[in-house]
């Protein structure tokens, strides 16, 4: 087994009184680690969108759906899972470890509150192996470099992306950083990725108004947009759809929401 960081392991400083995306993000979806000025933000959120909530939640039923299916289905055994997160139910490495004990998961993240909680993150079966990498996504060489330490890059490698590129605020950033890591990787490995969408005013207004109380702003970005994230590979059925519609499971959230999710294969 092997558990490791590619970091200090001094504790970072994490600013209780400004908006945070990872603790609010924890708060809707139904998570404790949270401080009252990330609650005051996500009620603002809600009173305006109020199907944030069930986007957020949505999210986390989509990393299982999929890191599940590339576990078993795909038969994949080595995991980048990108702009990590608060640990919570179904992390990365629970779900691809149920279906296949050996599997490997890096998670990158460079989040002060997510490295705080990261040692959560860092438990694996004795066949397989989890890693932390604290570095901005956009350091796609040293994400690569990090995570060669761990994972085999002769082999394929699933790379997970859900409700993150947004923060970097530019298409051609945000796109980018996955078309680098996905040119670097062999083919037969996959990207499972997720993002909102401008569709919806509410939606719109709400985020707005977010990006308004000084927190890290976020983008929405257009289908057509989100599509472009999968140049290059192929899209495993059925294609990019709401996220909700991608392989559900009994228990589920049906409802459509502003956002779209896919999986797509390297040739």
């Amino acid at each position: 087994m092997s558990n490791e960081f590619s970091s200090s392991d001094a504790g970072p400083a994490v600013d209780e009184s400004v908006p945070h995306s990872a603790r609010i993000w924890n708060y809707w979806q139904g998570g404790k680690d949270y401080y009252p000025v990330d609650k005051e933000a996500g009620d603002q959120y809600i009173a305006t969108f109020p199907g944030i909530v069930d986007i957020a939640r949505n999210m986390r039923f989509f990393l299982r759906r999929s890191v599940r299916y590339l576990a078993g289905e795909a038969g994949i055994s080595q995991f980048l899972d990108i702009g990590t997160g608060l640990p919570t139910n179904d992390n990365t490495h629970q779900v691809a470890q149920s279906a296949n004990p050996a599997a490997r998961i890096v998670y990158v993240d460079n989040d002060p509150t997510v490295l705080a909680h990261a040692r959560a993150l860092l438990t694996s079966t004795p066949e397989g192996a989890t890693a932390y990498i604290d570095t901005n996504m956009s350091d796609t060489a040293v994400v690569l470099e990090e995570a060669a330490k761990t994972l085999d890059l002769s082999k394929p490698i699933a790379v997970t992306i859900n409700g993150v590129l947004g923060h970097t605020n530019d298409y051609g950033v945000a796109t980018g950083i996955v078309h680098r890591i996905m040119d670097q990787l062999v083919s037969g490995s996959y990207l499972a990725f997720s993002d909102s969408t401008t569709e919806d005013e509410a939606f719109n207004r709400a985020q707005q108004g977010y990006d308004d109380t000084g927190a890290v702003p976020y983008k929405l970005w257009t289908p057509e947009e989100l599509a472009g994230f999968f140049d290059g590979l192929e899209l495993v059925e059925p294609g990019l759809v709401p996220i909700p519609k991608w392989r559900p499971e009994p228990g589920d959230d049906p409802k459509d929401q502003p956002t779209l999710a896919g999986v797509g294969r390297k040739p």
